[in-house]
């Protein structure tokens, strides 16, 4: 019996025709473990995850393989996109155990839920073997692989946290600039060698830091982003990763988190040095968002697979014969040229990636072949979507279409970021509680992490700043509230889950960044920002206090403290307040606000409309015209009524 075919997640929907007897994660798992007295094969995975569709045909379809796991195990599948808490404390025990992790992970566990062996991805015969070692060690030597999984869990819980450090001063900020440097690949971009994935939160602390070394490190790897193959020149958006140092060759997944990450960054490049290609690029990836990502209820979908027709890339690539298919012989050549597309290819089978090495000549001529080459690949069988919601990527989406929708003057984009929005609060927010998930406009059963509350927060609270409804800035107090009450750490930090959520063997908390902004560094910049509009001394005192990872990670792990590194410059600014008093609706408000964004000072926070906010109140309009008060800890200066005044005041603050 497979008991998936009521999940809210595509991936858990994916393995509900399996043979595998397949349990959801949950107290029923571990019972029928208990009573069978039989190990649990937990198998973790993700819908866009490429090795993971592969040993789902390879082994999960298989009737034989089948037959072994409901034999010898209870088996559970998680999508580590709906229980990141699940997935963290058995990746930290895959990772002790073989020095590696990746997904698919396979962990075998006592009926206790204690992991006592770990991998990830396994050939067919490797795992039937595999299977049979397990099963005949859990017969023939209990003792010695219960103590293995109590040695695991020990050493887990003894393992040596990140000790906690003071609030990052600019030394510290500086610091971590100088350890970024020795990392930088001045060649082709980016930190490190292969693969390289978007360093998406490193490089917002590299604009916010604003040097010229700083900057340069930024735009070098943001023009070699979107000028290689992770970026896709037809459609926009960008992909996982790159698997070779110069970003030809991606892992052509789509995942929300990164376009929505990459987009606020490639909108914030633009702002500091008016790049057309940066502009380009962000609206092209916002477009790329409303245009494929959407789903009916007005939030974001997940992922987008690698695959199509059973191959990686297959929907993406090109080869020269194709080009001149679609486009004529003489045409087709020149868009090969203009592509990198070649008789080798640069991909599988000949084919080639998509790339821009410099722009065109004549910009019209490349529009209207590129407008050609995405209708001809609309005809292509199209990778699967990953059509959940998850509230904590859809956060990150709000504050990126609302702050673009705003600097590009494109209100379709800030009503997206409403949209999405409105879902979140309709269908995951109870009280001040949130739910990780949806899909369909349905409620998932997982609660939510503390990325989710902070992500959210962050994205209201940009909301708010952009359209003045108080609503949100509401919204987002009574998250950030739940934060302060249910994650705390005792030690400054927090802990990922809430204190009255399920119990796993370890309580996760982990204050470093990964694909995504850490929930606690996360959780620092949202709560910096509420401080900022508030005056309130808890949050501050609470965002500083997570802050002080970043103190210890800044001189040799910087990499892992990007988003942390980000928020600490908007603390070093202020960061700066902005009121700006006026109707949400009349021109010279919009100008106004557009200015104090177009500043560019980190961590700026806006206050618009009446009074419901703190920072509005007593600050109203100056001889009958809207205006702008540049303020700090609550302290402004005298009000202005012109966006060039704006700028120069925020100037002026930040100087002094």
């Amino acid at each position: 019996m497979n008991r998936l075919k009521d999940a809210t997640s595509p991936y858990l929907l994916q393995h509900a025709g399996n043979p595998v007897d397949w349990f959801p994660w949950g107290e029923e798992a571990f019972a029928e473990a208990r009573r069978r007295d039989v190990p649990l094969l937990v198998s973790i995975g993700y819908s866009a995850c490429h090795w993971c569709h592969v040993m789902a045909h390879e082994s999960f379809e298989d009737a034989q393989t089948a037959r072994l796991m409901n034999e010898q195990f209870v088996n559970v599948k998680v999508d580590r996109e709906e229980r990141p808490d699940v997935d963290a404390v058995y990746m930290s025990a895959t990772t002790a155990m073989t020095g590696h992790g990746g997904w698919p992970m396979t962990v075998f566990a006592t009926p206790a839920g204690h992991p006592f062996y770990a991998g990830t991805y396994f050939p067919r015969q490797q795992f039937q073997r595999l299977l049979a070692g397990v099963s005949q060690a859990w017969a023939s030597e209990r003792d010695a692989v219960l103590a293995q999984g109590a040695q695991v869990v020990e050493a887990l819980d003894q393992a040596t946290a990140l000790p906690p450090g003071p609030a990052p001063t600019r030394r510290v900020t500086e610091e971590a600039v100088r350890d970024l440097a020795r990392g930088f690949d001045a060649a082709r971009g980016g930190f490190g060698s292969a693969p390289k994935f978007p360093p998406s939160m490193v490089l917002e602390f590299l604009l916010r830091h604003g040097t010229p070394e700083a900057a340069d490190m930024a735009g070098r790897t943001l023009e070699a982003m979107a000028r290689g193959g992770i970026y896709d020149q037809l459609g926009g958006g960008f992909a996982r990763y790159s698997v070779d140092a110069a970003w030809v060759v991606p892992h052509f997944e789509k995942m929300l988190y990164d376009n929505a990450l990459l987009l606020r960054v490639y909108a914030h490049w633009w702002r500091s040095g008016g790049s057309p290609l940066a502009r380009r690029v962000a609206v092209e990836t916002a477009e790329w968002l409303l245009r494929e990502m959407r789903t009916p209820e007005g939030g974001f979908a997940s992922a987008l697979d690698a695959d199509s027709e059973g191959e990686e890339g297959r929907f993406y690539v090109w080869t020269p014969a194709q080009l001149a298919e679609v486009l004529g012989e003489e045409r087709g050549a020149w868009a090969a040229s203009m592509f990198g597309v070649t008789g080798e290819g640069t991909f599988e089978h000949g084919t080639s990636v998509l790339r821009l090495p410099s722009d065109p000549a004549d910009r019209a001529v490349f529009d209207d072949v590129r407008a050609e080459l995405l209708t001809a690949r609309a005809a292509r069988v199209r990778p699967g979507r990953d059509d959940k919601v998850v509230a904590a990527w859809n956060g990150l989406v709000i504050a990126g279409l609302a702050e673009a929708g705003a600097l590009f003057g494109r209100p379709d984009l800030v009503g997206a970021a409403r949209e999405a929005a409105e879902l979140l609060d309709r269908v995951h927010i109870d009280g001040s509680r949130l739910a990780r998930t949806s899909r369909d406009g349905r409620v998932g059963p997982n609660a939510g992490v503390l990325e989710d509350y902070a992500d959210v927060a962050e994205g209201f609270l940009t909301l708010y700043g952009v359209t003045g409804e108080a609503r949100w800035f509401e919204r987002a107090g009574a998250l950030l509230d739940t934060v302060l009450e249910r994650f705390p750490d005792g030690s400054g930090g927090f802990f990922d889950t809430a204190d009255d959520g399920e119990r796993l063997f370890q309580r996760p908390a982990d204050p470093t960044d990964n694909a995504t902004p850490s929930g606690q560094f996360a959780a620092a910049g949202a709560l910096l920002s509420y401080a900022a509009l508030t005056g309130s001394a808890r949050h501050r005192e609470a965002a500083e206090s997570a802050l002080g990872a970043v103190s210890v990670l800044a001189e040799r792990h910087a990499r892992f403290a990007g988003w942390g590194l980000a928020v600490a410059e908007a603390a070093l600014a202020g960061p700066p307040e902005v009121a700006i008093s006026g109707p949400v609706d009349d021109p010279r408000t919009a100008a106004l606000r557009r200015a104090a964004l177009m500043a560019g000072v980190p961590g700026t926070v806006i206050a618009l409309g009446d009074g419901e906010v703190p920072l509005m109140r007593g600050r109203g309009l100056v001889g009958g015209e809207p205006a702008a008060y540049v303020c700090r800890d609550f302290t402004c200066r005298l009000p202005v009524t012109t966006p060039s005044d704006l700028t120069r005041e925020l100037r002026a603050l930040t100087a002094g």
